[in-house]
């Protein structure tokens, strides 16, 4: 691992690790961790220093996501999502937008999120059913996003919506642009301090300046930046999430002792699930190094790479937390320690867009050379 992977996960365990527990049973947004993280540099990390950033890439991006979730799985899930959004600015915008975020970003620490998925879509995102009317250099919009993560927190909304001609744009929406957010609907599952809502957008007008990119370049932008940093990301964050079932199994195995002084890991059955669930972590955390690194070197088979760690990340912290509630046993079933919550919060990788049932027919369509839509 990166020596800038390291300083992250010494981050996560100062300012992260000490709200999760509260972020869960409280279902609030990991906000003090998120204040600490723009004090710190990581909203700025994927910023160019020329612009007063830190000049990261994917893998940096991957590394931060992964030291983070191994922490608390809410705040590696939001925090990657600003930096897909801010991408988005930095690869397509305009020299006015991109100059206007990065120093908010950089000088005033905000932080943007996404807002793609719409109730009628739902993971099939890039394909959206708002609505928009074009008048001169504004336009006006009107429609429901239906799952926001970072709900009233990020200063800015990544939103998708039909182009004035043909496709679709990829638009900012300032937090103070007349959106609002239906947040007494969040009762999620795990992944619960993501604090994910509806987001109603009614008569809100955009000034054509927050459009990212050209007219109609939206899909472009979805399948060229999006994707790779997003499917990244959530690979980078269901690879901590395992790390954390790890560290959870091994110290519950070794610290619960029997009378004659011998421990949990010493049952063979419980070796057999320990053991799998390091080659199933290392795997995961492997695939996903491999994965974005092979996108920042532009391999060819980089997107085959990226899909399969979201999916071999994902399935794995299901089955790793599942397996590791078993060696926690009756006090882990009583919620006692922190497995009860990894196991939720591994649940959110199998719905999350893309689905893993959607990411398989793309990675069995691109290993044989077929389009992917």
């Amino acid at each position: 691992m990166s020596n800038f992977y390291e300083k992250s996960k010494e981050f996560a365990a100062d300012y992260i690790l000490p709200y999760a527990k509260e972020i869960d049973e409280k279902a609030v947004f990991p906000e003090k961790s998120f204040k600490q993280m723009g004090k710190n540099g990581y909203f700025k990390l994927l910023i160019p220093k020329e612009l007063g950033g830190l000049g990261g890439n994917i893998k940096d991006h991957s590394d931060a996501v992964m030291a983070f979730a191994s922490s608390c799985a809410t705040a590696g899930l939001c925090y990657m999502m600003h930096n897909v959004a801010l991408m988005c600015v930095l690869n397509y915008g305009s020299k006015e937008l991109k100059e206007k975020i990065c120093k908010e970003v950089v000088e005033d620490e905000i932080f943007l999120a996404l807002a793609y998925s719409e109730f009628g879509t739902g993971t099939h995102f890039y394909k959206p059913e708002i609505k928009a009317e074009f008048n001169g250099d504004k336009v006006k919009f009107n429609g429901q996003k239906s799952m926001v993560t970072s709900a009233t927190y990020a200063s800015y909304y990544a939103v998708l919506a039909p182009s004035e001609k043909d496709g679709i744009d990829n638009w900012l929406f300032p937090l103070n642009s007349g959106i609002k957010f239906k947040t007494n609907l969040w009762n999620g599952l795990g992944m619960r301090g993501n604090v994910s809502c509806p987001m109603v957008i009614e008569d809100v007008e955009i000034d054509k300046l927050y459009r990212i990119g050209e007219s109609g370049s939206g899909a472009t932008q979805v399948f060229e930046t999006v994707a790779p940093y997003f499917v990244v990301g959530l690979a980078s964050v269901y690879s901590g999430l395992c790390q954390n079932v790890l560290n959870y199994a091994v110290e519950k195995s070794t610290s619960r002792k029997y009378p004659d002084g011998s421990n949990l890991a010493s049952i063979e059955t419980v070796q057999i699930h320990l053991s799998q669930i390091y080659a199933d972590t290392t795997a995961a955390v492997s695939l996903t190094q491999t994965a974005a690194n092979s996108y920042l070197n532009g391999e060819a088979d980089a997107l085959v790479k990226i899909l399969a760690a979201r999916i071999k990340a994902s399935l794995s912290a299901i089955e790793l937390s599942t397996i590791a509630m078993k060696i926690g046993g009756g006090k882990a079933y009583n919620k006692e320690g922190i497995i009860e919550r990894l196991l939720r919060d591994s649940f959110a990788g199998q719905i999350m867009a893309p689905s893993v049932d959607v990411l398989k027919v793309w990675l069995g369509k691109a290993i044989t050379n077929q389009q992917i839509p």
